[in-house]
């Protein structure tokens, strides 16, 4: 019951946060929202970090300041084509298309962190790739240069993921959540100041919501898997897509499509096929 409420807090931020890029798109520059993402992030941290202090001792040093650098370039990409997806393509398509990091994960830790390559991750590997055809359907329909876009943004997720798998050795979540605020904020800062737009109105409202449901997102799904086994909460995260269509149908007319669900899917079970294996063994 509990793994459901924090759930029920993650698929409410993502879908939030989707809402929010969409509203913003064409508005402001991608850069710049996440310069103010960042911002947001950072008050947000040190001021529960101030909270807590009384309570608990908190470490923000550091001794692989050059691993959170890089984790950090490859996120900030990662979320620049997430967002830049937002804007162009239906949000139950990028959601899917999103659903290949953990496929990309895989392979980038065979490769970089040396994890042994089994039966049960290349089976995994496999069907993830046929529910990305299923969705992109190359040969089939005018392909959106865009989706590639939000397959590279997958793939940077990957890697930031497992430079997080890395720094989790060592570093704590708060301080791997600081550093990414802190090295974030300047990059975006340096990108958006050639094409700065003061924010308006309720420009503010979605870039506060923005930042909020960023940080909300990721510690409800953290709570979540205190009370529950990886699978559930990856069978709950795949939540993300129906509902996010829906949303897209409701708000913004999109059209549902079969192969999303049908490509989703095969992801999820590539997803579940892995996460079981590791449950076993």
């Amino acid at each position: 019951m509990y793994a459901v409420a924090w759930m029920s807090g993650t698929l409410f931020s993502f879908c939030l946060m989707a809402i929010g890029a969409r509203e913003l798109s064409g508005e402001l520059s991608v850069f710049q929202i996440l310069l103010c993402r960042s911002v947001i992030g950072l008050l947000c941290i040190c001021i529960s970090i101030v909270i807590s202090i009384s309570t608990q001792k908190i470490n923000l040093r550091t001794d692989r300041l050059g691993l959170n650098i890089f984790r950090n370039i490859f996120h900030f990409a990662g979320q620049y084509g997430w967002f830049l997806g937002i804007g162009a393509l239906p949000l139950a398509e990028v959601f899917a298309l999103e659903f290949t990091v953990p496929i990309w994960t895989l392979i980038i830790a065979a490769i970089f962190l040396k994890e042994k390559i089994t039966l049960t991750k290349i089976v995994s590997v496999l069907l993830g790739m046929a529910g990305v055809l299923i969705i992109v359907q190359p040969g089939y329909a005018i392909v959106d240069p865009i989706s590639f876009i939000v397959l590279g943004a997958a793939v940077c997720y990957a890697i930031s993921h497992t430079a997080t798998k890395s720094l989790s050795a060592s570093e704590s979540a708060i301080s791997i959540l600081f550093y990414m605020c802190l090295i974030q904020l300047p990059i975006g800062l340096l990108l958006s100041i050639g094409n700065w737009s003061w924010p308006v109105g309720l420009q503010w409202l979605w870039l506060i919501i923005i930042g909020m449901t960023a940080l909300s997102a990721h510690f409800c799904m953290a709570k979540a898997m205190q009370y529950a086994e990886v699978t559930k909460v990856i069978t709950l995260d795949f939540l993300r897509l129906p509902l996010i269509a829906l949303v897209g149908i409701s708000l913004y007319a999109e059209t549902f499509e079969i192969s999303l669900v049908l490509g989703g899917a095969l992801m999820f079970i590539a997803n579940l096929v892995v996460l079981r294996r590791r449950r076993v063994s």
